[in-house]
């Protein structure tokens, strides 16, 4: 799952997200990224009976790395579970509120500002774009087939 542990890091850095997008160039902001476009393939993964043992394995990167992350700016052993723990509710929570956000009749813009940009409202233009943008990734993935997106192909 490496492969696509490494495809989820790189499309959440690319700078267009923060350039464009106004999504705060901070630690808070990439890992918000990062978690969006998590979810957005969790979400594409979650109906394939085939990929359920890789989207667990896929969301155990994510943990492991942001346990890595939090040690390497020096939060401490006796606190890294309390965040890692509060990292893997938020994940869960932006997997409901994406889930819903993409649907047909869902608001994104409202969950990426609840969740993506923490409440902060951005201009009309940066929300729509991000909006844009992540309903884009879904529907590319839509025709992505899973084994691709399993090694980390994300574009057909």
């Amino acid at each position: 799952m490496a492969p696509l542990y490494a495809a989820v890091v790189a499309r959440g850095r690319e700078p267009h997200w923060y350039a464009t997008g106004d999504v705060p160039d901070t630690l808070d902001g990439r890992f918000d990224m990062i978690a969006a476009i998590l979810c957005v393939i969790l979400l594409r993964l979650e109906g394939e009976e085939t990929a359920r043992q890789q989207s667990v394995w896929l969301t155990e990167l994510f943990i492991n790395d942001m346990d890595g992350q939090l040690r390497q700016i020096g939060i401490g052993d006796m606190i890294v579970g309390k965040h890692i723990g509060r990292m893997m509710s938020a994940l869960g929570g932006r997997l409901t509120a994406y889930r819903a956000g993409l649907a047909p009749d869902g608001d994104l813009e409202a969950a990426l500002i609840r969740n993506l940009y923490r409440g902060e409202v951005p201009s009309p233009r940066a929300s729509a774009y991000v909006a844009s943008e992540v309903q884009n990734l879904r529907t590319a993935l839509a025709d992505v087939p899973t084994e691709n997106i399993l090694a980390g192909r994300l574009v057909r």
